[in-house]
């Protein structure tokens, strides 16, 4: 629901033209050396993509310094849309991004089966990520092992309406047995994993859904002033506890894994075995809390995304 975002036509056509130049294991960059912020002679260059919001800019800046810290130069292209880096990744012109694990299987079940395709992810992560391997295999790519760190959609409440009625997970909302009022994305009202699946998993009255956007300031300035008592958000925003805001369990599974996931060409997996060890080493190590305190970080103390993703690699000691 959040993962995509509007991009228009001119930069959709320079990223493009930018990538044909430079993509995949063929790229000049090889050739080029130059410092790579690591003190060990350059293995070849990596185009790296992904979307160009804050989290996925956090991760690639992560995934960034970790491969140059492994002695590879790194050309990061972020754009504003799965489907424009999705094609180029296809294409070998793009070697690795960041992604999550139901995002991108939905995308690719949809794009090889047809919009009306049964569903193959779910909220069990292993037979979501096999389901991505297949789907990634006829194009040459292949999943890395996938996060502890999810970015799920997830639906919040105030901490003291939560203390009030005994409230931690959606089940106990809706035993509740009281109507409430949704602030979510305008087409809650007919996603199986919004106001469907509230009533049809969790028997969850909704008298009302006020469309105000997934996760945005509106939304959950709806809720804490009272306007709605529930609000549909992601489970790694960092400014829900500073916002008196608590997140209710999803103790039925109505949302698919949204694991964080590395997706790279497996020709590169096979000619670079250690970026593969470089990537899984992090993903032993990142916590959906940790998303939560470098997104505030960056979203609420205004600090730079490069700089976040460097003081996290040096405390995990990753570089």
């Amino acid at each position: 629901m959040a993962r995509q975002r509007s991009l228009s036509t001119a930069l959709a056509i320079a990223m493009l033209v930018v990538l044909s130049a430079c993509g995949g294991g063929d790229d000049p960059l090889a050739d080029e050396g130059g410092d790579t912020g690591s003190s060990t002679e350059s293995k070849g260059s990596l185009v790296l993509g992904g979307q160009d919001f804050t989290e996925m800019q956090i991760m690639a800046s992560i995934y960034e310094q970790l491969l140059e810290d492994a002695g590879y130069t790194v050309r990061t292209q972020l754009v504003s849309t799965r489907k424009v880096y999705l094609k180029e990744l296809q294409k070998g012109s793009i070697d690795i991004v960041p992604e999550y694990a139901g995002s991108i299987t939905d995308e690719l079940n949809i794009a090889a089966n047809g919009p009306n395709a049964e569903q193959v992810s779910s909220n069990d992560i292993d037979e979501t990520m096999q389901a991505l391997r297949d789907l990634l295999e006829p194009d040459g790519l292949t999943a890395l092992e996938p996060a502890e760190a999810t970015d799920q959609n997830a639906f919040a409440t105030t901490t003291d309406f939560a203390e009030e009625n005994d409230l931690t997970t959606l089940t106990d909302l809706g035993e509740m047995g009281e109507p409430i009022t949704l602030a979510a994305s305008e087409d809650c009202s007919s996603r199986p994993d919004c106001a469907i699946g509230l009533k049809n998993v969790y028997d969850i009255e909704i008298e009302d859904i006020l469309p105000l956007g997934f996760g945005t300031p509106q939304t959950k300035d709806s809720v804490t002033s009272g306007e709605s008592q529930l609000g549909l958000v992601g489970t790694s925003d960092g400014s829900l506890e500073q916002l008196g805001l608590v997140i209710l369990e999803d103790d039925k599974g109505l949302q698919v894994s949204q694991n964080l996931v590395p997706v790279v060409s497996q020709q590169v997996v096979e000619q670079n075995p250690d970026v593969a060890d470089t990537l899984n080493g992090l993903s032993e190590e990142l916590t959906t809390e940790d998303l939560a305190e470098m997104n505030a970080a960056v979203d609420l103390d205004r600090q730079r995304p490069e700089d976040v993703a460097q003081q996290f690699l040096e405390e995990k000691g990753l570089i």
